[in-house]
């Protein structure tokens, strides 16, 4: 049964919803829900909405022939709401749309596993931006996947997009070239037909011919440029609503234009704030934190560290003790909830110590990251409202 439509899921209830009150320990309790008011949910109601059996719905999406679901990275459900003069479509929706949570890390290639299978991240197993391979004693980047394992390996369960496939919805994914045949999306959007395109317009094109292709459908449509614009100029800065100006348009063009019998979907992996670059340490100059880590993964605003054998406990002591307030730092075990309980199988992908960043502080290592990274202005990946939340609006089929 569908969830009835609301204002969203309480942030208070949620790490990142008091940034003030109470202890580390109390605000890492309860975990981000992982229960019918998140980003996991999306796909399993628009499959459901087109008839897919033995897919279960949590989400108002209503019944229709067709349907596209347009994943607009970093679009946070905050920004949006802050900066909705720039996109009058989009913001003629939210009566009718809601909030959801992106999960933990609320970073792109863990919200793509989530998105893709319908499962919380300690299910899918894509835990970060950069984790652990067990047995390898090296990081590897989950986005961009170079040297990465195995795909179908590392990330074995079912997609949305193979069951819908299978059941007789034909599913094309628009997204850039490079895209089809990656590694993160063979391990977490595998399944139907890609069709590449490079600018919005093109995207949207492409979207309605898949759409026109036969009576029913799934379509997924991919835009990064609003992620790529907040990283590097800033969520507050004019060149984002300008992107979101541009997204806007098309966006409006594609709901005026796709077949009466379907129904449009618009979400976001997570959100991003501007962390300013003098609120930041690197571990490549700071000698007491870097002690006893073996590597540091995840990103600025969700690290998981790795440590030396028998240093977990002296680098959980040492960065509760110099971060206080500015983060919340907790062992393997308690950070397992973070990601809505772990499979026995992946729990070694989770760092000994797991460090989430509040406010707008971030911690970088200079000895193994690039300057480009470093340099960027917006981030994610911690448990922010403006990180976490995701915007999830729906415009119904016409012919309703």
């Amino acid at each position: 049964m569908n969830a009835p439509n609301g204002p969203g899921p309480d942030l208070a209830a949620t790490p990142g919803g008091d940034a003030t009150a109470g202890t580390p320990e109390d605000l890492l309790s309860p975990a981000p829900a992982y229960d019918g008011g998140g980003l996991a949910d999306v796909l399993p109601s628009v499959c459901a909405a087109l008839g897919v059996p033995d897919v279960v719905g949590r989400l108002d999406v209503p019944e229709c022939a067709r349907a596209v679901v347009v994943l607009v990275d970093g679009l946070g459900d905050v920004l949006l709401r802050r900066r909705g003069g720039h996109a009058p479509f989009l913001r003629s929706l939210l009566p009718t749309g809601r909030s959801l949570l992106s999960g933990f890390p609320s970073t792109t290639a863990t919200s793509m596993g989530s998105f893709g299978t319908g499962l919380p991240p300690g299910a899918h197993g894509m835990l970060g931006y950069t984790v652990l391979v067990p047995g390898a004693d090296q990081l590897f980047n989950e986005l961009s996947w170079e040297d990465g394992p195995d795909p179908y390996l590392w990330q074995p369960r079912p997609t949305l997009f193979s069951e819908a496939d299978r059941a007789g919805v034909p599913v094309t994914r628009v997204g850039p070239g490079f895209f089809d045949g990656s590694g993160l999306t063979n391990a977490a959007l595998r399944g139907g037909r890609f069709t590449a395109a490079h600018s919005l317009p093109d995207r949207v094109d492409a979207s309605l011919a898949a759409l026109r292709r036969a009576p029913r459908g799934l379509v997924y449509l991919y835009w990064g440029d609003v992620d790529k614009v907040g990283h590097v100029r800033g969520p507050d800065s004019w060149q984002w609503g300008a992107e979101l100006e541009a997204l806007d348009a098309e966006l409006r063009r594609l709901a005026a234009s796709v077949p009466s019998d379907t129904a449009v979907v618009v979400t976001a992996d997570h959100g991003m704030m501007t962390c300013p670059h003098e609120n930041r340490i690197d571990l490549a100059t700071d000698a007491e934190l870097a002690a006893g880590v073996r590597h540091a993964g995840g990103e600025p605003r969700a690290l998981q560290l790795y440590c030396e054998p028998g240093a977990a406990s002296d680098v959980l002591a040492t960065w509760t003790a110099r971060l206080g307030d500015r983060a919340w730092v907790v062992g393997r075990e308690r950070a397992e909830g973070l990601f809505g309980g772990v499979d026995p199988q992946m729990a070694d992908r989770v760092g000994d110590v797991v460090v989430v960043m509040r406010g707008d502080d971030a911690i970088v290592d200079s000895r193994t990251q690039r300057q480009e990274f470093r340099s960027l202005l917006g981030l994610h990946g911690s448990l922010t409202p403006d990180e976490l939340t995701i915007p999830f609006l729906v415009v119904p089929p016409r012919g309703r």
